[in-house]
């Protein structure tokens, strides 16, 4: 598998090629079909895999990678659902011991998904609205089942 350009500038995965035409995926709907080769480039360096993955949503991406459990989305939902939140309340709220959910804490805010604030004197979090905005799309995926 490939990643190419179309002439429009388009980039897509190039699932099999022939001597006249390929077969390419939109790595956003996932759907294929055929072009010209004279129409296609190869985009040397592009990984194919990171291709594919463009067609998630940028929020879901980042917080796939920053959100490696069910106490850490869970942590995130709270926060988005709840928030603004102080640590005391997080602290009341969670599960988690101090240690752990500090470590939950600082790899969301890495991620941007949560950021620090004020809340009524003391240190809280809010959601970001990436995170809000993956939460949605989750959320919405998850009304099929």
């Amino acid at each position: 598998m490939q990643t190419v350009r179309d002439a429009d500038g388009d980039t897509y995965l190039l699932v099999k090629r022939s001597a006249e035409s390929s077969r390419v995926r939109d790595p956003a709907t996932g759907e294929e079909r055929y072009v010209d080769n004279d129409e296609l480039r190869v985009v040397d360096g592009e990984s194919p895999l990171a291709t594919a993955a463009s067609g998630v949503p940028e929020p879901l991406r980042r917080t796939i990678r920053a959100v490696h459990d069910d106490r850490s989305l869970g942590l995130l939902a709270v926060v988005a659902d709840d928030g603004p939140l102080s640590v005391v309340e997080l602290l009341d709220t969670a599960d988690m011991c101090e240690s752990d959910l500090h470590g939950a804490v600082t790899e969301l805010r890495a991620a941007g998904l949560i950021s620090e604030v004020d809340v009524a004197g003391r240190r809280g979090y809010e959601a970001t609205s990436v995170a809000v905005d993956a939460l949605g799309l989750l959320r919405d995926g998850s009304q099929d089942e």
